[in-house]
């Protein structure tokens, strides 16, 4: 079988990443992919649901791309979070190119939490959860 191969887009092109996605997966289906907190429900269920199916990770590759860079925009919009690309020794420890900064400094990797609850499920890997513990977000929300 022949591996897909998968460009991480920059930081600079995953905010058009993630809304091609959504326009993408939400043309034939009513998902609530609306870059609300509550939607991290849903992202979690598609990545369920890719597992239950019995996707791999390289076939899967595009998708979980998709949703990693939605999770990501969900915390510039929603917790002030910028995009940025990691220098060498965070794309080192991540084994990611590219991430999001918190306002305090933190940086996070939203594509390696998609791809830890694709690989390893559960509720300990909910990106909803992972939303709503996650050290270094504004108090309020941003538009």
């Amino acid at each position: 079988m022949d591996e897909v191969k998968v460009r991480v887009p920059s930081a600079h092109e995953m905010r058009t990443c993630a809304t091609a996605f959504v326009a993408r997966v939400t043309a034939r289906n009513r998902l609530p992919l609306d870059f609300s907190v509550a939607s991290l429900r849903v992202v979690d269920f598609l990545i369920d649901g890719l597992r239950k199916g019995g996707a791999d990770r390289e076939r899967a590759g595009g998708t979980l791309l998709g949703l990693g860079a939605y999770v990501g925009e969900v915390l510039v919009r929603r917790a002030g979070a910028v995009w940025v690309d990691f220098d060498a020794d965070q794309r080192a420890y991540f084994g990611q190119s590219a991430g999001v900064r918190m306002p305090d400094g933190r940086v996070w990797n939203p594509l390696g939490k998609v791809l830890n609850r694709f690989e390893v499920g559960g509720p300990e890997e909910s990106l909803q959860t992972f939303y709503l513990t996650l050290h270094g977000r504004a108090r309020r929300a941003v538009a």
